[in-house]
């Protein structure tokens, strides 16, 4: 599956039953070799910014999830830091509340927007 591919299947996923969080880290099930469902259920708590809007944007958890699986452990902190940097030079932000921030009647980065950074942002960290 290549990245547009992957994109296109996490924005459709997060159209479904799915968070940000589970779009992102479902749309790498294949390679992170990992059940789906097991994946959804890993990720239900971490969207609307851990349910709060106040935290973390759950697109960005569920790739910083999928990064840990990756690199099995290996410079996880190191990619999860690009990959943090890189979706917040994408989105403009990585906290749900500043995410949805409107300016000009319009929020700083959509939901299905942060979804595809999200996904652009661990495939450039992976190079993949």
């Amino acid at each position: 599956m290549d990245i547009q591919e992957r994109i296109d299947k996490a924005v459709e996923l997060k159209h479904g039953r799915n968070n940000c969080a589970q779009a992102v880290a479902v749309s790498y099930s294949d390679l992170a070799k990992r059940d789906p469902e097991d994946l959804w259920t890993l990720t239900a708590g971490f969207g609307g910014g851990m349910g709060t809007m106040e935290g973390t944007c759950g697109a960005l958890c569920g790739a910083v999830l999928i990064a840990g699986l990756l690199t099995k452990g290996e410079r996880t902190g190191a990619v999860s830091r690009q990959v943090l940097n890189r979706f917040k030079e994408l989105s403009g932000a990585v906290s749900c509340r500043d995410l949805k921030r409107r300016v000009d009647g319009r929020p700083v980065c959509q939901c299905d927007d942060c979804v595809r950074h999200a996904v652009i942002a661990l495939a450039e960290a992976m190079n993949l």
